[in-house]
């Protein structure tokens, strides 16, 4: 019964994530027909097979793109909603872990200062005239692992690591880096717009190499993840019920923090900021599926990934591109509110 109700779940959204992907393809300020979009893409899996193999008596069968159509659609559209879908599959994913692991609807990605850490490298590379290899999202991606590390060093006496004090720590750490990102705005002259569009989160400068620098952390780690569910469903009970039944508690909580961070690290090193993803599409999806993560942490990841892709798709269509953050936080705030007002946000 379990393994059915995860095919079906996974399947219809795997389905209207294609669905999704096939409609912001064709979608943007020069305008594509679907039949230009798909026979650009066949083009750009086939080409390369063709051109490895040597096998030049198939190029003949190549389909009749204009060639600005191909660039389109592989240079700019497809790197931009893939990482798109990673980004929204990795914080959905990681929300999900951090609302079972704290057993509060409210906890998300940002809730250990990854975010925020992020934030503080990536302004501070940003502003600073000095470079290093793979730049800005390798200073993110440090930055967010410093601090998820810091606020656990700081939440951790002896051997334990108190849900309590773990996630005051991250507010406090939160909190702190904020006022270092803030001095640096003030630092930050003409790089100052720059830095802003980074915190408002975006996907507009996507490539496939940031591609693929995120998309192997994300589905490895996110592996890892799937298969502490049961422990997850397990800590939603309590710890003492835990560890009366045998999971070792201070572990799980220790792989479960260090992977989150590090998924949640590659995301936002290679989008900025996007909120929301992780707060609101797990709780929404709970909500249809149930709390058992062994269904809700699939489903959820995937419906991140369809949440993101079709409002980056949202931010790109007007006269003017809005940060995608801005487009997630203005559509999953309201619709926060309407769940509190009818009262289904409610403890784990």
């Amino acid at each position: 019964m379990l393994r059915r109700r995860v095919i079906v779940w996974n399947s219809v959204l795997a389905t209207l994530l294609l669905g999704v992907i096939a409609t912001s393809v064709v979608i943007g300020p020069a305008e594509i027909g679907p039949r230009d979009a798909l026979l650009a893409i066949g083009n750009g899996v086939a080409v390369p097979v063709v051109a490895s193999a040597e096998l030049r008596w198939i190029q003949p069968f190549a389909f009749d793109v204009p060639e600005t159509t191909e660039t389109i659609v592989w240079s700019i559209r497809l790197p931009r909603i893939v990482l798109g879908a990673v980004v929204g599959f990795a914080l959905a994913a990681v929300g999900t872990v951090m609302q079972g692991f704290f057993r509060n609807p409210m906890a998300d990605p940002s809730i250990i200062g990854v975010s925020a850490g992020a934030a503080v490298g990536a302004v501070a590379y940003i502003v600073s005239p000095v470079t290093i290899p793979l730049g800005l999202p390798a200073a993110a991606f440090v930055g967010a692992l410093l601090a998820a590390f810091g606020v656990y060093l700081i939440a951790t006496e002896g051997g334990r690591t108190p849900v309590a004090t773990l996630l005051l720590a991250g507010i406090a750490v939160q909190t702190f880096l904020g006022a270092v990102v803030s001095y640096l705005l003030l630092q930050a002259g003409d790089s100052l717009e720059e830095a802003i569009f980074w915190l408002m989160g975006h996907l507009h400068a996507s490539t496939w190499g940031k591609v693929r620098l995120a998309l192997p952390i994300v589905v490895v780690l996110f592996v890892f993840l799937v298969a502490y569910a049961r422990d997850l469903n397990v800590l939603l009970l309590g710890e003492e019920d835990a560890y009366a039944v045998g999971i070792e508690v201070e572990r799980t909580k220790r792989v479960l923090l260090a992977v989150s961070s590090v998924i949640t690290a590659g995301a936002v090193a290679v989008s900025g900021v996007i909120g929301f993803v992780g707060l609101i599409v797990p709780h929404t999806v709970r909500l249809l599926v149930g709390p058992d993560h062994r269904i809700l942490l699939p489903t959820s990841a995937l419906a991140g990934a369809v949440f993101l892709v079709a409002t980056d798709t949202v931010a790109r269509m007007g006269p003017g591109e809005v940060p995608v953050g801005v487009i997630t936080a203005a559509l999953g705030a309201p619709f926060f509110l309407y769940l509190l007002r009818n009262r289904e946000v409610h403890s784990l």
